[in-house]
């Protein structure tokens, strides 16, 4: 009689033994790259201008894109001094793929400055923490924002409110666009879309589905390798302008983008 037992073959043995391995040593890159990020965060940022300081978070957030094994396609526009970034949202990897190529000022949930290390770290990094269904909460962010535009900085936004699988954009919602109105300052749509290693959309970095954050870094650490593709698009005009038709437009060129699939990933600039 033939038995066959896949757990016990020796290519079975050695394919979970690379999955160990591959997924350990990412955990071990990431923990070194957090670290180095809160070193730099504590001892260096206080003491750095501006330019250094934007300078050390983009290096940083490109070396935790590599600590997860991920590769970053970008293609597009160059972001525009002084633009609101308005970009869709699967995940927590959208901050570090959007700060890898365009420094800026983030909005995230209050939530977020209460997660261990990554809070104390993008409060460093000046995000900006938005208490959501708190009218007051909004209007202090969006003045905050509108100051920031008007200094030449590059604030990021994500208006859908929450992340999705990236099969598709939600409805944007059109309160902190505002503070582009109001300052005449241009609107650039962000598509951010993630695929996997055969090419097809992957929903592996997707954070939803109430994850936590240790478990988001878990799942993406035992994928195989994520392309993520950055496209900007042109920046929108803002004056005569409302901030909900801003939204629309902006919603809809980024849903184009991402149905729109690249041709080549080769062929996109990488890091």
């Amino acid at each position: 009689m033939y038995a066959y037992y896949p757990e016990t073959t020796p290519h079975a043995a050695y394919a979970r033994y690379a999955a160990v391995r591959l997924h350990t040593g990412r955990l071990l890159a990431i923990g070194a790259t957090l670290a180095s990020g809160l070193l730099a965060a504590a001892l260096v940022f206080p003491f750095s201008p501006s330019a250094a300081r934007l300078a050390l978070s983009q290096r940083w957030a490109r070396g935790m894109i590599r600590a997860l094994g991920a590769r970053l396609c970008v293609e597009g526009e160059a972001a525009a001094p002084g633009a609101l970034l308005v970009a869709n949202h699967v995940s927590w990897l959208d901050i570090l793929v959007i700060a890898s190529h365009a420094p800026a000022v983030f909005v995230a949930k209050k939530e977020v400055r209460d997660w261990p290390a990554i809070g104390w770290l993008a409060a460093r990094a000046q995000a900006l923490f938005l208490k959501r269904s708190s009218g007051r909460s909004l209007l202090q962010v969006k003045n905050r924002i509108a100051a920031l535009l008007l200094e030449g900085r590059n604030v990021a936004i994500f208006p859908e409110g929450t992340t999705s699988d990236g099969s598709g954009v939600l409805p944007f919602r059109s309160g902190l666009l505002q503070a582009a109105v109001d300052g005449a300052q241009p609107v650039q749509p962000v598509a951010i879309a993630y695929y996997g290693e055969d090419g097809n959309p992957s929903a592996d970095a997707a954070f939803i589905d109430g994850m936590t954050l240790w478990q988001s870094i878990g799942a993406i650490c035992r994928s195989g390798r994520i392309t993520v593709r950055l496209a900007f698009a042109a920046p929108l005009a803002t004056p005569g302008r409302s901030r909900k038709e801003l939204a629309r437009e902006a919603r809809d060129t980024i849903a184009a983008i991402l149905a729109r699939r690249p041709a080549s990933h080769p062929a996109l600039e990488t890091y």
